[in-house]
């Protein structure tokens, strides 16, 4: 959205010169709960696109949110949001984010989901498939590294064009914890979580930043360091609690992942080659493959792009390869 405090009652400037036609881009969301409604939202709010779509195999719910989102169309950039129980509605989207799947109950882990949510892809990935053959697939319900998995597998999709949200969320609550610790505003922390979107996952201490200070050397006001050992582990579990923790409280996580979500579009859409770490299929990267983890990766209008091959610790490789092994031995569980 602009910046400026422009409401439309002030007349614009005459155009000069002939601007061509904006490319229309539609963004399609499969599942209208509570993280497909949020994104909806989200990519209203940041004008990510000119169409937003959700399908829904719950009609009356999916057309309550399709025109509560349109009723608020004044206050945003122009868009058209549209909603039903036809996958049809999905037609020609640019992006497609999946959203749909059973919802995690407190104490649940993700892993725990898996079979329900990788019966949900099987029936709805084809289809989606058939309607919007040139899509990038985004796979945001969990497991989300079993779950992309599954789904290059039922899809046939190549894997640049399907891949999982990953640890783009669980990066920006480490983020946010250093930035409370340290003082700093979150947009200065530079730090990645990467493995499993879940219990195995592990930050990236050593290529960690603060502005351009590494982590392991930021000093507290007293000149002491002020993330030691200690107080990384801290964090560390923080991150992976974080979801539990609102999931107890509220239900279920969904303002963090919408707007995560929403980012990840926006790099795909806008072609920004922008790394972010999200779950992409694996092949011999640092010696790890045939398996769905987040790493970051470069995102453009393709999909996923090159993986980054971050330096890392003997300790935090050894944590990437249980992490890998973990998500791994889950799909195999599951047939993949």
């Amino acid at each position: 959205m602009s910046e400026s405090d422009d409401t439309g009652d002030t007349p614009r400037p005459a155009a000069t010169g002939q601007a061509g036609p904006r490319r229309r881009t539609k963004v399609g969301i499969v599942g209208a709960g509570a993280v497909g409604a949020t994104l909806a939202f989200a990519a209203l709010m940041r004008g990510v696109a000119q169409t937003v779509a959700l399908f829904d195999v719950n009609a009356a719910k999916v057309r309550a949110e399709a025109l509560d989102l349109s009723h608020g169309i004044q206050f945003v950039p122009m868009a058209r949001v549209d909603g039903s129980d036809d996958i049809a509605v999905l037609a020609d989207s640019d992006v497609v984010v999946f959203t749909a799947g059973a919802k995690q109950k407190p104490g649940q882990s993700r892993l725990d989901l898996a079979e329900t949510t990788i019966g949900i892809v099987r029936s709805i990935l084809p289809r989606l498939v058939e309607v919007a053959p040139d899509a990038v697939h985004v796979m945001v319900t969990n497991p989300v590294d079993v779950v992309t998995y599954a789904a290059l597998q039922v899809s046939g999709l190549p894997p640049e064009r399907l891949f999982g949200s990953g640890t783009v969320l669980d990066s920006s609550r480490l983020r946010f914890l250093l930035a409370e610790h340290t003082g700093v505003a979150a947009q200065s922390v530079h730090a990645y979580v990467v493995g499993e979107h879940g219990d195995s996952e592990l930050p990236l201490w050593s290529s960690a930043t603060i502005g351009s200070v590494p982590v392991l050397e930021w000093r507290s006001p007293g000149g002491a360091t002020a993330l030691d050992a200690q107080t990384r582990a801290r964090i560390a579990t923080d991150v992976v609690q974080s979801a539990y923790r609102v999931i107890e409280g509220k239900g279920a996580t969904n303002y963090a992942i919408g707007l995560a979500a929403t980012r990840i579009i926006e790099a795909v859409l806008n072609d920004e080659r922008r790394i972010l770490p999200v779950s992409s299929l694996l092949e011999d990267y640092l010696g790890i493959s045939d398996v769905c983890l987040s790493v970051p990766a470069i995102v453009h209008a393709g999909g996923v792009g090159d993986r980054v091959e971050v330096p890392m610790t003997d300790d935090e490789l050894a944590g990437l390869r249980a992490s890998a092994e973990a998500v791994r031995s889950t799909a195999r569980r599951f047939g993949f």
